[in-house]
């Protein structure tokens, strides 16, 4: 299993600029499959906590069952656009996939269930400090941190 901390660990200033992407909004937005096997996206709420990257979904909602089926998720930033003329301050765009383990239910707010991230890759999508190239920069356990940059 991959947490957090291990993303943390291997790739700290990669960690710490996903994770600020991530906590600049409240609001992000998860994938998962349908019990047909198609695509699902709903709004979505992560916290970084000891080490894990947690998420919930209200008792009832489809994102809930759809993970307790087939756990697989990705897990997007919220986006913004760049101002015009002002792309060198873009921060980017965050996503994170992997498996949601049911870590028991949500204690705080309304009645749901409570998932870990077990973590199978984290990319980072952002400009160079020229604002002429794409950066696409990604981490996995097996092949740690990558880098290419895009015209």
């Amino acid at each position: 299993m991959t947490a957090w901390r291990d993303v943390e660990q291997a790739a700290p200033e990669f960690a710490q600029r996903v994770r600020a992407l991530f906590e600049a909004h409240r609001h992000q937005t998860v994938a998962t499959l349908r019990a047909d096997g198609s695509p699902r996206i709903s709004g979505i709420e992560v916290v970084f906590t000891d080490g894990d990257l947690v998420f919930g979904s209200m008792a009832r909602a489809r994102k809930g069952a759809d993970l307790r089926r087939d756990p697989r998720f990705a897990l997007h930033s919220a986006t913004v656009d760049p101002v015009e003329g002002a792309e060198a301050q873009w921060p980017g765009e965050a996503k994170i996939a992997g498996r949601a383990v049911a870590a028991g239910p949500i204690t705080d707010g309304p009645d749901g269930d409570r998932f870990r991230a077990e973590i199978a890759e984290v990319v980072h999508t952002h400009l160079n400090d020229a604002a002429t190239l794409l950066v696409v920069e990604w981490w996995t356990p097996a092949q740690g941190l990558r880098r290419v940059e895009r015209e």
